[in-house]
């Protein structure tokens, strides 16, 4: 065998192996020496076992490197505080609500340095992102409008949503009296509460919203976790395909230019 193939094996086995970069550069002396191995580098049957069985085990410890892969000493472990820091999900009740509270008038003026400027001034939408006020009584129509309050079922899902999503450009940076307050100006954009009425963590739970009883909390589809048919089963024999999404002209099919396309074909 030439000198080429085992300089490439020590090269390609030190890096593998996580043994240095500094030890691929044996010396052409060291890669044709007598046996299969230097004492540097892995044996070629040694390699295949590692690549077959991953990190190696018995005889192939000593090859194992000093860390499991995806190791990179960088980052620490988080503190239990700092995952609950995290844990924000809010529930149709008030779990996990925080303390504080909002007011209409201080969620205008959040709302028009914040959000209007994607939202639009009275929630109107703007720029391709959504509208927030109005659609009552639109989602039996031709044009369906979906906002918090033609939609949404629970006041506490918007406060949620803003709280772990908004702004759009800053995401979860808002303080709870900011969320409250956001959260009282849209249910009051939307005649759901007065002007005067204040959002926390008791107040908001109770709120009831236009579309609750509009929602479907059942999943009609049966349970079926892919049953196996233990009697009277069809014969898969008798079993014939009559169409497919491609003949249904559903599917674009895999080769042509789309332009010629013709029933699927």
């Amino acid at each position: 065998m030439s000198s080429f193939p085992k300089i490439c094996l020590a090269a390609c086995g030190a890096v593998a192996l996580g043994l240095g970069i500094g030890h691929a550069a044996t010396s052409t002396a060291q890669a044709n020496a007598p046996g299969d191995a230097s004492p540097q580098i892995a044996s070629r049957k040694d390699l295949q076992v590692w690549a077959a069985e991953g990190m190696g085990n018995g005889a192939l410890a000593k090859y194992q490197p000093a860390h499991p892969p995806g190791y990179y000493e960088i980052g620490i472990t988080p503190t239990e505080t700092q995952i609950a820091g995290w844990y924000i999900a809010i529930s149709p009740t008030d779990a996990n609500l925080p303390p504080g509270k909002g007011t209409v008038e201080e969620g205008d003026n959040i709302f028009s340095t914040t959000c209007a400027i994607c939202h639009g001034t009275f929630g109107e939408g703007k720029n391709g992102y959504p509208q927030l006020v109005g659609g009552v009584d639109s989602l039996a129509s031709d044009a369906p409008v979906k906002t918090v309050g033609s939609y949404w079922p629970y006041a506490t899902t918007v406060y949620d949503y803003i709280n772990r999503a908004m702004p759009f450009f800053a995401p979860h940076t808002l303080q709870p009296d900011q969320v409250y307050s956001l959260v009282a100006w849209l249910l009051n954009a939307n005649g759901i509460v007065k002007s005067d009425w204040v959002a926390d963590a008791k107040t908001l739970p109770l709120v009831k919203m236009p579309s609750r009883d509009h929602w479907n909390w059942k999943d009609p589809r049966p349970v079926t976790h892919n049953p196996a048919c233990m009697t009277n089963c069809a014969n898969p024999n008798d079993v014939k395909i009559t169409s497919n999404a491609a003949t249904m002209n559903l599917t674009p099919r895999l080769t042509g230019p789309l332009d010629t396309m013709t029933n699927g074909k």
